[in-house]
């Protein structure tokens, strides 16, 4: 689809400013929660501010995938967009949890179809060669939002107060909106199908009912409730998966799994929400545990990682949009992160601070050299009137990935360490200063603990990404066309990139 040189760099604006805003809606907000939950009274409420927008978004993406498909991209960006601002309306104005909470619900509901539909407009609107660049672009939201969000959530926070962390993205929005109605061109919907109400409701009661019991499997007085969720989990996937198989429509179509390209595609983005995003929240922990620093330092190491990311995802589109080769890409970021993680699972605790930021940095450069281009890979196996449900399959097990995993490590984390603490601290209410405040031998002691309890995982993580090299190198080698792409009928048959 051909737009004009200005329409198009409108384009990309709107899409940029509105992938930046739902990516910071994740970051910003965890500055002020603190202040959130004092002022409404209700801390014990106060990580399904959180966990209520993750969710939100998570379950939407193959919902809204395949509703982009149905009834055209721009329709639901557009209605996301302001479903979105009315939203994040409704969290400042707030006046007690339970309607912030709400609030957030349809913000993350929203934010999913922002997310998507930004990737499958460009897909409808450039050519495989151009798409990795552009895709780059937006998608370097991510790694911007975490350099920028927390620092900006706490600045907001203090000066203007926290209804403004919600607030700021109405003027943006507004902005992205108009530029939006102008500049995202009509794309013709697929032809009218049935939509897979059975397989929505199955796989949504299947993921809340999974991350509820990898929440709850750490915490002994919950035991029971987290063995019930798993079954829950069992049965709704399972469920998932016989639906898919037997409708004429599914919401996941799994016949796109025969293809490799798809396949492989998948399996490199799910490694990134596994593999990185999940153990990315515990970096600050573990440097102020293992290596005894204070916040601000222990921040630099998940700094260095993501600008790392930022760096190599923009190079890397850049550099596949002007050759049009990038099976190379995947292979060497798989093979960087694999060698980083294991890295940082033997490296002794009390190593000089600048090492792990430098071994995080090539982690996170090895991740970002495939972290788009694999969405506009995987585009290009599918019919046009499919794109929106691809990249929904793509973002969804990223997702899902990070999600499980980093429950799973925050699990490993707190048993390990509960088992190890000395006596005389209490895991229940272990902070940094209370470790500081000990003697050196109790200081020494708990940083080997730590070293000791994060070394498996960074390992375990080191394996995942080296599984990731089989699914690079599985990639079909070829070149990007600079040609607009009648994608194949079936998906099944291989892509010619």
């Amino acid at each position: 689809m051909s737009l004009s040189p200005l329409r198009f760099r409108l384009l990309v604006a709107s899409l940029l400013t509105v992938s930046i805003l739902g990516a910071l809606d994740h970051t910003i907000v965890a500055t002020s929660l603190a202040t959130i939950a004092g002022e409404l009274g209700a801390l014990g409420q106060m990580g399904w501010v959180v966990v209520g927008y993750t969710l939100a978004s998570t379950v939407l993406l193959p919902v809204l995938g395949k509703v982009g498909d149905l009834v055209g991209p721009r329709l639901v960006f557009l209605v996301s967009l302001v479903v979105f601002l009315v939203a994040s309306l409704a969290c400042g104005f707030a006046q007690d949890m339970t309607q912030l909470i709400v609030a957030r619900v349809a913000q993350g509901m929203s934010s999913a179809g922002l997310q998507l539909m930004s990737q499958t407009i460009v897909a409808h609107v450039t050519t495989p060669r151009e798409r990795p660049k552009i895709l780059s672009i937006i998608g370097a939201a991510f790694p911007v939002a975490i350099l920028v969000g927390p620092v900006l959530g706490g600045a907001i926070t203090d000066y203007w107060g926290w209804s403004w962390v919600f607030w700021i993205n109405i003027p943006f929005g507004v902005a992205a909106f108009a530029l939006a109605v102008f500049a995202i061109p009509h794309i013709d919907p697929g032809p009218r199908r049935r939509f897979d109400f059975a397989g929505a409701t199955a796989f949504t009661v299947a993921f809340v009912a999974l991350v509820l019991a990898v929440t709850w499997i750490g915490d002994p007085t919950a035991a029971s409730a987290a063995l019930v969720a798993f079954v829950v989990a069992a049965i709704g996937f399972a469920a998932f998966f016989t639906i898919e198989l037997r409708v004429s429509e599914p919401m996941v179509p799994l016949r796109f799994f025969a293809d490799r390209t798809i396949a492989a595609g998948v399996a490199l983005s799910a490694i990134i929400g596994i593999g990185l995003f999940s153990v990315t929240a515990y970096l600050p922990t573990y440097f102020q545990m293992a290596y005894r620093t204070t916040a601000t330092v222990s921040g630099l190491v998940p700094i260095a990682t993501v600008f790392g990311m930022l760096v190599s995802n923009l190079a890397t589109g850049w550099l596949v949009s002007r050759t049009g080769h990038y099976r190379v890409y995947p292979i060497v970021g798989t093979a960087l992160g694999a060698a980083g993680l294991l890295a940082m699972a033997l490296l002794p605790v009390g190593a000089p601070l600048w090492v792990p930021m430098v071994v995080m940095g090539v982690v996170g450069i090895g991740t970002g050299s495939f972290m788009s281009l694999v969405v506009a890979v995987v585009q290009g196996a599918v019919p046009r009137n499919e794109t929106g449900t691809i990249t929904a399959t793509v973002n969804l097990v990223r997702q899902m990935g990070s999600t499980v995993a980093t429950a799973v490590i925050g699990g490993v984390i707190g048993v390990g360490v509960a088992a190890g603490l000395p006596s005389i601290l209490d895991a229940s209410t272990l902070t940094p200063q209370a470790v500081r405040a000990s003697s050196p031998a109790v200081q020494e002691q708990v940083a080997q603990l730590y070293g000791g309890v994060l070394a498996p995982v960074f390992a375990a993580l080191a394996v995942v990404y080296a599984l990731g090299i089989i699914a690079a190198v599985l990639l079909p080698k070829g070149q990007l066309s600079d040609e607009v792409q009648h994608a194949p009928e079936a998906a099944s048959e291989p892509l010619t990139a």
